[in-house]
């Protein structure tokens, strides 16, 4: 097997490899022509493309067994298959579900409860953006190994989405989370809405995906945290969330962040409570590892960059001591690394940073308790640190 990183030292040496991620966006047509995530036909030869989210597999499509199935290049045994419905809507799905159920739906649609009015002009794309990052948000969920049951099938502990715009008397919906449902103004999928707010709230990002990857936090806290074993090591780490939330958010909103945030934050927002730390540093762990992984995908290697960051040592993670801790922290000066080269190529385009954030020792060590949490419930967290 090979390890992601054999070895720590001084300075990394080679903290990206050139080998593919078995989650690489970037599939082949059985033409040769490379796929992408969000294909769903073959740009070269126009065959039909999609893509199958519990394998995490996207392929070229041949006819199936029957009328309107499909079967997959890359994995010809693995069964026939339907493409969804919303192929042909403005959310433009390009995921496929088995052919025996009888939905029509795929799992990240049958997610949805509520889509934009389409009859509004703007909705259509708006809606389309979305779903092009909510799905994003669904395959990593899944390639770490967390099911995610839609609320239509399960009350009290599925996951459903609204998207929705003002109400009749123009008050404009708020985005969060409640119980499993996550809410998205829908104008946040406009750039000029979403840079404004962004401006205005002195935020250094703000995107539809990360929108869902801190929602689905709090989501997951629900699910993993509260109510089982990790509950009082949570409390040490991240406070005690039995704190007032509503005068958390009061005095956040009327006095700001406390001096020196940065220590123990990865951001503002972060020190308002508990479960909004929790929430944002969720987010955060999201980021790397799609971005890790995605790097890995197209074989990016890092081993003639030359920035001198100071590595974390093995006393930055929550449990040094864990069989895992060499390889996480490998991956997480790695990111560092990345992140870096990153945010200087964006510079060179005269953009924002890449990662606006710096991680400090207690953001590591709550970014490892997630990673433990994480690979406990699903078992797959430490295959982007170890790839065969």
């Amino acid at each position: 097997m090979h390890r992601f990183f054999e070895q720590l030292s001084s300075r990394i040496a080679a903290p990206f490899v050139a080998d593919r991620s078995r989650n690489s966006r970037v599939c082949s047509c059985r033409c040769g022509q490379s796929l992408f995530f969000r294909n769903s036909q073959c740009l070269a030869c126009s065959a039909l493309v999609g893509y199958e989210p519990q394998s995490g597999c996207l392929s070229s499509l041949q006819p199936g067994p029957v009328f309107d199935t499909w079967i997959l290049d890359a994995a010809p045994k693995g069964g026939a298959f339907k493409r969804c419905a919303n192929l042909d809507t403005p959310a433009a799905c390009n995921w496929l579900l088995p052919a025996h159920l009888a939905g029509t739906l795929c799992v990240a649609c049958r997610l949805n409860r509520t889509i934009p009015d389409l009859s509004v002009p703007e909705n259509p794309e708006r809606w389309r953006k979305v779903e092009i990052a909510k799905r994003r948000l669904v395959a990593q969920l899944f390639a770490l190994g967390l099911q995610m049951v839609p609320k239509s099938e399960d009350e009290e502990r599925g996951l459903a989405f609204d998207f929705i715009g003002a109400d009749l008397q123009g008050r404009a919906p708020t985005t969060g989370h409640a119980k499993g449902l996550i809410t998205l103004d829908i104008k946040e999928a406009d750039d000029a809405h979403r840079e404004g707010v962004r401006a205005q709230m002195h935020e250094p990002y703000r995107t539809l995906l990360g929108h869902f990857r801190h929602e689905v936090g709090h989501y997951y806290w629900d699910r993993l945290i509260a109510r089982s074993a990790w509950l009082e090591p949570f409390r040490g780490l991240f406070g005690d969330e039995r704190y007032s939330y509503a005068e958390a958010l009061d005095r956040h909103y009327q006095k700001g962040a406390p001096s020196g945030w940065q220590q123990s934050h990865v951001s503002a927002y972060a020190t308002m409570h508990p479960w909004e730390d929790w929430a944002e540093t969720w987010a955060h762990y999201l980021h790397m590892m799609d971005a890790v992984d995605t790097a890995l995908g197209f074989g990016l290697s890092a081993r003639d960059v030359d920035l001198d960051y100071q590595p974390f040592p093995l006393s930055a993670l929550y449990d040094p001591q864990h069989p895992g801790g060499l390889a996480f922290l490998a991956f997480v000066n790695a990111w560092i690394e990345l992140a870096g080269m990153l945010n200087e190529l964006s510079r060179s385009m005269g953009q924002a940073d890449f990662y606006p954030f710096i991680l400090s020792p207690p953001v590591i060590a709550k970014l490892h308790f997630i990673h433990l949490v994480i690979q406990q419930e699903g078992g797959r967290a430490d295959e982007v640190l170890s790839l065969d």
